[in-house]
């Protein structure tokens, strides 16, 4: 394996590892130490990697919820009409699992005392609404941005109560979600 591709595996690993931690111990709680060691290298390597221990957390989080929006996106962006789009969104946030929600959580409180995850967030949370609002707009929703922003803190609180009760579905939030869209 050349070096290159050895060091983009061991960033892998070290923020898969941070993302983990941040889960189990909470945002404040992870060390380089205890990512080094669940990730199964030498702490200098983090040091090697990632110039701080906040840049690290930054990247893993930041990491696992762009996936998720990125996925989301996709389901919502191939939707032909707004309610199939919910649909198809509420399906990519019920196939995670309680640890997504907990790493929102945790990022969310977070970025209120750190200012580059907060603008790191707020992009990704805009973006998200801007493609919400798209959808919206393109079925005729009545006030699609303000709209947008109404459901993406709806499912911003879904997240935030999975956090609290994993078992938590969105079975039945569609049907709300969708009435309150065409009021």
């Amino acid at each position: 394996m050349k070096a290159a591709d050895r060091g983009r595996e061991i960033r892998r690993k070290l923020a898969a590892a941070t993302a983990e931690l941040i889960v189990e111990l909470g945002w404040s709680a992870v060390s380089t130490r205890l990512v080094a060691a669940r990730a199964g290298v030498a702490a200098s390597l983090v040091h090697y990697h990632f110039p701080s221990i906040d840049v690290l957390r930054r990247e893993a989080a930041m990491g696992v919820l762009t996936e998720l929006l990125d996925a989301a996106r996709q389901q919502v962006e191939q939707a032909d009409t707004a309610e199939i789009g919910l649909s198809e969104l509420l399906e990519v946030l019920d196939r995670e699992d309680g640890a997504v929600s907990l790493l929102f959580v945790e990022a969310y409180l977070a970025a209120t005392r750190d200012d580059v995850l907060r603008v790191q967030l707020s992009r990704l949370a805009a973006d998200f609404r801007q493609t919400l609002a798209r959808l919206l707009d393109d079925n005729g929703i009545e006030l699609p941005e303000p709209s947008a922003v109404v459901l993406a803190a709806a499912l911003d609180g879904l997240m935030l109560h999975r956090a609290l009760d994993p078992t938590l579905s969105s079975q039945g939030v569609g049907t709300v979600l969708n009435r309150l869209l065409t009021c």
